[in-house]
């Protein structure tokens, strides 16, 4: 369970509140500027509401209590009514619209990210793990909308409170006032102390949150690996190491907080005792009355209850700079690969692409004289030159590592040559969008994939325009309608998630149907057959000799017989081309692609032997 190289960096700068970030982020409420101003005059208005009632208290102790009379007191009723019935139109609007501006929150926001996620290159994915993008994408999220939406009326409420109480102490006794608010100071440098503290716990806790994401997801999908491996024991151990520290973390952050609200209570308990100790002392010489006593204490008891809401909201804050940081940290990933504005301007975007002005694919390729290296100082490929015509099939074999998987990468703009350059029918690539080229390429992994969803839909998955008999004539043409049609319900089939309920052989099957349909022009076969069984290889390969012919084709292969037709057949080793022409040209000049033919061809014919006296006995 390593983690990623993205992951590492995770954010862990200053342990202090990013105010950036938090401007980007509110831009997303922003964006709902009816709900917004909605919020904003009910929280105002709710929040005086608030300030009025001591006010009103006041002059019934002065008027009514004091003078022991009940004249006026009619009017004084109907306009306490008219408040509390404000303030429930206000409770509900805000509440209405504060649930409206969380889900629109969480779904621009996702939307954005979602859309990055189809932006980024190869690359990205080629270091970055599905536990940690997931766990950005759904709890990070959900958590930001509902702070960013809910944070956001409590903090009007909050501020337009005690902005007025303030106000409305100055002006009852401002010496009273100056009296009760003294504590404010050092509740300001305790909150800085403890924000510190409770942030430095959370972003732990996120941190590790993702990485359980990820073992939840190598866990599931490593289940036969696991328990052929026996690794059960050891999964668990380290999984119960990760889940330990995320638990220490959350119990840290959960003191220091717990900690935290019960000084601002303290502090806010010391204010309201001086306020009362003060005034009553004033009460009794008659410098203030008994109502206007009154209102200053429920002023200075309620004052504190917003202070420890800001408080809160900013605990909240601390708690959830992490998540902050981590999904604009998605948003704002560069893109490795990106198309000049030049080309943007003939070609579009991946999202508007202008296909009117698309040049057809022919499928020569050229590599004149590139060098790439995924790390700096470490030359995958060195000086790589390689013409292929069009409608050429050219086969590439060598030691794990020697980059033939590279080259593929390169044809197919996953990645770019670190220097040099690669030609798309005699132009540099870079001069064409990338969805341009890969619109024209095909691309069979070994490790096949499918979505869920029916047999036809992960046919029809990269052209949904397709007719019925397009897909038949795709799945014919790489054999696989037969057992598709022994299925109970033919191309209706559900596949399950990630194809579960077929064979390796029937997905790798169908997802060349796939490919097939779409129709590219230039075709590249990753190990497509290495995790198949004989039967299906054949069929893969019977499929490969008629869909291949006349298009442009790289076949990245491990045993040998399944490229001896190919027009061309590199030997790779070390980044460089060390032997190349047909089979039987390589055969005979008995260097390193005849050794590896022929002790590939001995294996196989021992084992073959081996299966047949099996079979006897």
């Amino acid at each position: 369970m390593s983690n990623t190289a993205i992951e590492e960096q995770d954010y862990d700068r200053d342990l202090k509140v990013d105010i950036g970030i938090w401007k980007r982020l509110f831009r997303y409420v922003l964006s709902n500027k009816r709900a917004c101003v909605l919020s904003v005059v009910t929280n105002m208005v709710i929040a005086l509401i608030d300030i009025a009632y001591p006010l009103m208290s006041r002059y019934a102790i002065d008027n009514f209590i004091g003078k022991g009379t009940t004249q006026g007191i009619l009017p004084f009723i109907l306009l306490y009514f008219v408040l509390i019935t404000a303030q429930a139109f206000g409770v509900y609007s805000f509440v209405a619209q504060a649930g409206r501006i969380e889900m629109n929150v969480s779904f621009d926001i996702r939307q954005q990210a979602f859309k990055k996620l189809q932006e980024l290159s190869f690359s990205f994915y080629d270091k970055t793990a599905v536990g940690y993008l997931m766990a950005r994408m759904v709890s990070d999220v959900g958590r930001l909308s509902e702070l960013l939406s809910w944070g956001f009326v409590d903090l009007l409420w909050a501020s337009t409170y005690v902005v007025g109480v303030m106000i409305a102490m100055l002006l009852l006794n401002w010496k009273l006032a100056l009296l009760a608010l003294v504590v404010i100071p050092p509740l300001a440098v305790i909150s800085l102390y403890f924000k510190k503290r409770i942030l430095q716990y959370q972003r732990k806790v996120r941190k590790t949150n993702s990485r359980i994401t990820g073992a939840f997801n190598e866990g599931i999908m490593g289940a036969v690996t696991t328990k052929t491996l026996v690794r059960e024991k050891a999964n668990y151990g380290e999984f119960s190491e990760l889940s330990g520290t995320m638990r220490q973390a959350s119990v840290k952050a959960a003191v220091w907080s717990a900690i935290f609200m019960p000084i601002v209570m303290f502090l806010g308990s010391i204010g309201t005792g001086i306020a009362l100790y003060k005034g009553g002392v004033d009460v009794m010489i008659g410098a203030i009355g008994f109502g206007t006593l009154s209102a200053f204490v429920s002023y200075t008891m309620n004052f504190f209850e917003p202070i420890q809401q800001l408080a809160g909201i900013l605990a909240e804050l601390q708690s959830a700079q992490a998540s902050a940081e981590r999904v604009i940290g998605l948003i704002d990933t560069p893109l490795e690969i990106v198309d000049s504005p030049e080309v943007v301007e003939k070609y579009g975007d991946n999202f508007h692409p202008k296909r009117e002005n698309w040049e057809p694919i022919t499928g020569e390729v050229e590599f004149e004289h590139v060098d790439f290296s995924y790390k700096e100082g470490e030359c995958v490929l060195c000086d790589f030159s390689l013409h292929v015509k069009p409608g050429e099939n050219i086969a590439l074999v060598g030691e794990t590592g020697a980059g033939k998987s590279t080259i593929v990468n390169l044809v197919c703009r996953f990645y770019e040559p670190t220097s040099g350059r690669v030609l798309i029918d005699g132009r540099d690539y870079r001069e064409r969008s990338q969805l341009w080229l890969q619109a024209g390429l095909g691309y069979v992994l070994q490790t096949p994939h499918l979505f869920s969803g029916t047999i036809r839909d992960n046919i029809a998955y990269g052209r949904k325009d397709a007719t019925e008999q397009e897909i038949r004539e795709a799945a014919q043409m790489v054999r696989a309608e037969e057992f598709i049609l022994r299925q109970e319900r033919g191309y209706d089939t559900e596949v399950g998630e990630g194809g579960a309920r077929l064979s390796t052989g029937e997905k790798q099957l169908i997802s060349f149907a796939r490919v097939i349909l779409a129709n590219p022009r230039i075709f590249v076969l990753d190990e497509a057959t290495s995790s198949v069984d004989t039967e299906t290889e054949q069929l893969i390969q019977e499929a490969i000799t008629k869909v291949l012919r006349g298009r442009t084709s790289f076949i990245v292969a491990h045993r040998l017989s399944t490229i001896r037709s190919a027009d061309r057949i590199l030997v790779i080793r070390g980044g460089r081309i060390t032997e190349q022409g047909t089979h039987r040209e390589l055969l005979k000049l008995r260097g390193y692609y005849y050794n590896l033919y022929t002790t590939q061809f001995r294996e196989e014919a021992s084992g073959a032997i081996l299966d047949e006296k099996a079979i006897e006995n």
